[in-house]
């Protein structure tokens, strides 16, 4: 829709998704809505650190910043209250783009979110806190301004310009966008807030002694003051000299009190501060709502001094795999902020840590260049490296429980670094843990107990189990085995399925269970683990004579010399389709199945490399025949028979496709397979 312009002032409508959102926070009931000074805050927090590290990196700015801070102005009789700062301030495109729509990546995401969301609302659920979340996840707190507000203003000039501008909006699905050549530097956030009490249960937000809950509660730490204009009474009179004076005047005094302690809490003793504490300033730095899981402090003294406070997030960000997303932690150097997202500090298979780092030698002039050369920055990238792995480790040594969601939601994140980290790699095997072809338990002879009431899981370890590490399998191999096995595939189930597993079910060989995409790169690039190879179970040629449990080998020489026709003949009816066709040492209920020679891709890694765009030539695969199963036996003797027997090409090309099929790989031509399929019955 174009602009409809009033004077100077232009009318525009909001993007799709603020329109649904706006209208889901106005229209529904919170159970804290405290947390819109909260955002407010921690944006003027955010824009005073900029301003200050504008002023430092330009001194042409003109910015004074000897008295940076962020003011409260409540207005009980109006129903007001104006949050202001004098901090970077925004242009004019910067507020249409940051207000007046949603960031684009994670926009599909959102409209998802939003419809669960409605449905919740809906059906009568609480939707405060899929609100909340969507607020945290995709960094919209601003909007949260309407769960207490009928009308929205904000007032800004970016540090630098002549002019203003003034953004207001009811929330109804439009907006009003003008120039104020007035506004003073910063953002100003004027609300005309909703009736206190009523059915929302609202506090008063005009009233001192809320807003000092509020503030203690969740902003207290913030390092700029915090201040507002409160009534005093006046002090009693003396009795002398009061002739003349004014009673009224006298009855109240003006007082500008700080709000907030402004106590840095990375520079306070881990005793002195409260959970509560941490949480909100968690909150704080990753503009999320969840609880922090875990909350790591650091001190460095000494050739370079150093503190920093991380967090381990409850929840998963929902940029976590978006190539666009910002990672990093703050960068402060001597309690002066200098940047959000130092990506330099936390390596990429880290990003989803968050918190700060403060660093004492550092000049206040870095840029990310400098960091990226910078020897001292590398040593505190290292520390903090190994120190977020010792913190996930005790984690799952002492709460597994935890742990275990931990590595759901983050896990695949970890496992890049096994490919991109060489010196942390020792550490990251040791916390990482993955499925495996184990029993559990209560598992017995293929059966599996499942307590009453409850559903069973597919699969034989069950997707809830705690998964095992690779010392832990190595220290439960099997007489004989050297290597540890593998298997990779796109599910759980197509994996516990797959007939690669057969011979190493019928051994006792536990197999791990790759499912994650990460997996398919990372086995290659890691390659042993303390001088035991990492070994596909679907490629090269499997002997596991020797290995575990006494079992009967499926080929042998004999075997070998009676299929010599068959295996020949199959190699050249096949050979548009498969590289060769050989008997097989790992099938010990299938009739067939396809494996890789010892260096080839798995078809999943193909399946990634095309989707990213990626040219790959055609790559033919192994097929392995189970000399044992009644129907390659009765396809030999077919052959031996009669090679040229009507149908006999057909069952090849099935034998051919089931095999495919049956490793949940797919057919380069199902109609063609689904003809002879039917054909054939």
């Amino acid at each position: 829709m174009s602009p409809q312009t009033s004077g100077a002032a232009e009318t525009r409508e909001f993007q799709a998704e603020t329109r649904q959102l706006l209208d889901l926070m106005i229209h529904s009931i919170y159970s804290n809505p405290d947390t819109f000074l909260r955002e407010v805050i921690s944006n003027s927090s955010d824009a005073l650190d900029k301003v200050r590290l504008a002023a430092i990196q330009d001194s042409s700015l003109g910015v004074d910043t000897s008295d940076l801070h962020i003011e409260l102005i409540p207005d009980e009789q109006a129903r007001i209250l104006t949050i202001r700062d004098n901090g970077i301030g925004m242009s004019r495109d910067e507020v249409v783009d940051l207000i007046g729509t949603l960031a684009k990546s994670g926009t599909g995401q959102m409209r998802e979110a939003l419809a669960a969301a409605r449905a919740a609302q809906e059906a009568g659920e609480a939707s405060e806190q899929v609100t909340a979340d969507l607020i945290g996840q995709f960094g919209i707190g601003f909007y949260s301004t309407f769960m207490v507000a009928d009308e929205v203003t904000l007032v800004t000039r970016k540090a630098g310009e002549t002019t203003g501008t003034r953004w207001t909006s009811g929330g109804e699905g439009t907006y009003t966008i003008e120039e104020a050549p007035d506004a003073p530097q910063g953002t100003s956030v004027v609300l005309r807030l909703k009736p206190a009490g009523g059915d929302a249960a609202l506090p008063d937000y005009a009233a001192e002694s809320t807003l000092r809950r509020v503030v203690r509660t969740y902003s207290d730490f913030i390092s700029w003051p915090i201040r507002m204009e409160v009534q005093r009474p006046a002090p009693e009179p003396t009795g002398d000299d009061d002739e003349g004076n004014d009673p009224a005047a006298e009855s109240a005094l003006t007082e500008t009190v700080t709000l907030n302690s402004q106590k840095a809490l990375w520079t306070r003793p881990r005793s002195e501060v409260t959970d509560e504490e941490y949480a909100e300033f968690y909150r704080h730095v990753s503009h999320a709502w969840d609880e922090p899981l875990e909350t790591i402090t650091l001190k460095a003294e000494g050739t370079f001094e150093y503190q920093a406070l991380l967090f381990l997030p409850t929840q998963v960000p929902f940029d976590l795999f978006s190539p666009d997303a910002k990672r990093g932690v703050q960068l402060y150097v001597r309690r002066v902020f200098i940047m959000d997202d130092c990506e330099e500090l936390v390596p990429p298979f880290l990003r989803f840590v968050k918190g700060i780092v403060d660093a004492q030698d550092l000049s206040l002039n870095v840029s990310r260049e400098i960091l990226q050369q910078d020897r001292q920055v590398r040593a505190i990238r290292k520390r903090l490296v190994k120190r977020v792995l010792q913190t996930i480790e005790q984690l799952r040594t002492e709460r597994p429980e935890e742990f275990r969601s931990f590595w759901k939601n983050f896990g695949a994140v970890l496992k890049e670094g096994l490919i991109s980290d060489v010196d942390a790699r020792e550490q990251l095997l040791a916390v990482s843990t993955f499925a495996s072809t184990r029993p559990r338990p209560e598992e017995s002879d293929g059966v599996t107990e499942v307590p009453e009431g409850s559903e069973g899981t597919e699969g034989t370890g069950g997707e809830d189990e705690a998964g095992t590490t690779i010392a832990e399998y190595v220290s439960r191999m099997v007489e004989g085995q050297e290597e540890i096995y593998y298997l990779t595939g796109t599910s759980r189930a197509a994996v516990e399925n797959s007939p690669h597993l057969e011979a190493f079910r019928a051994r006792g060989v536990e197999v791990l269970v790759l499912t994650d995409p990460v997996d398919e790169v990372w086995v290659d690039a890691v390659g042993e683990v303390d001088g035991r190879r990492l070994r596909s179970v679907a490629k090269g040629d499997v002997d596991l004579s020797g290995i575990g449990a006494e079992g009967q080998d499926t080929t042998g020489e004999a075997d070998s010399a009676e299929f010599a026709g068959l295996l020949g003949w199959l190699g050249e009816e096949l050979a548009d389709e498969v590289k060769q066709v050989r008997l097989s040492h790992r099938l010990t209920e299938s009739a067939a199945c396809m494996v890789g020679d010892e260096f080839d891709m798995t078809p999943q890694l193909e399946a990634m490399y095309r989707a990213s765009g990626m040219e790959l030539p055609t790559s033919k695969r192994i097929l392995e025949l189970n000399p044992s199963h009644p129907l390659v036996e009765r396809l030999r003797t077919q052959h031996a028979e009669d090679p040229s027997a009507p149908g006999l090409a057909q069952s090849a090309r099935l034998l051919s496709g089931a095999a495919v099929l049956a490793e949940g790989g797919t057919l380069s031509d199902p109609a063609a397979f689904a003809r002879l399929l039917v054909d054939r019955i």
